[in-house]
């Protein structure tokens, strides 16, 4: 009787642990990301970047699940001067890469899937010149924030059972800049400069 209900508990632990692991799936993700800095100045989503990384989604229902990814994501602003139209115009260059750790809510109808959630960013390395002076060092009061957080909103289409692909809009809720010295846009409460990127990507399930 001992055996036949340890053998028991041990089948429906199995069994529980299976339906756990089938709730569980995981990939990779690479795109292309093309951003903006609002409140610098220069409009236009004119910087391209590298958006790469891996995901981990949970479904816990038909139509219903959590994605969690971790990135490396390339953002900034450029602008290049049109010197017909303005001789005293000059090139300015800003790239910040960040890791960033999205976790996004995800509403699945046949092949569609809506996506929304905060992410984290921590910046790993940035650049910034302005008419060829590199301003990127340690005495710049307007540096980027070593962390950042963003909103994120975007909708994907499986292409296939393994593949999807996607659009998403990822944008900065707070200042990116440490000292807030220079930025004339306004998001919730603060002016500043702020992030913004658009981001077309392919995710490959594992």
């Amino acid at each position: 009787m001992k055996n036949n209900f340890l053998l028991l508990v041990a089948a429906l632990l199995f069994y529980q642990g299976s339906i756990f692991a089938q709730a569980f799936t995981g990939g990779v993700t690479a795109g292309l990301a093309a951003s903006q800095v609002a409140g610098d100045g220069y409009w236009g989503f004119n910087k391209a970047g590298i958006f790469a990384g891996g995901w981990v989604n949970f479904n816990y229902n038909e139509h219903s699940s959590l994605q969690m990814e971790l990135t490396y994501f390339q953002k900034g602003s450029r602008h290049n001067p049109d010197y017909e139209k303005n001789p005293a115009d000059f090139p300015y260059i800003f790239r910040a890469d960040y890791v960033e750790l999205p976790v996004l809510y995800q509403f699945k109808t046949g092949r569609f899937i809506i996506e929304a959630g905060p992410s984290m960013g921590v910046l790993m390395y940035y650049y910034e010149a302005s008419d060829q002076l590199i301003i990127s060092d340690k005495e710049n009061a307007n540096r980027p924030t070593r962390l950042t957080f963003q909103v994120n909103l975007g909708m994907k289409i499986a292409v296939s059972e393994r593949l999807s692909v996607g659009l998403r809009t990822n944008n900065s809720l707070l200042n990116i800049r440490q000292n807030n010295v220079t930025g004339d846009a306004k998001r919730l409460f603060w002016f500043g400069q702020f992030h913004d990127a658009l981001v077309i990507a392919a995710f490959y399930r594992l």
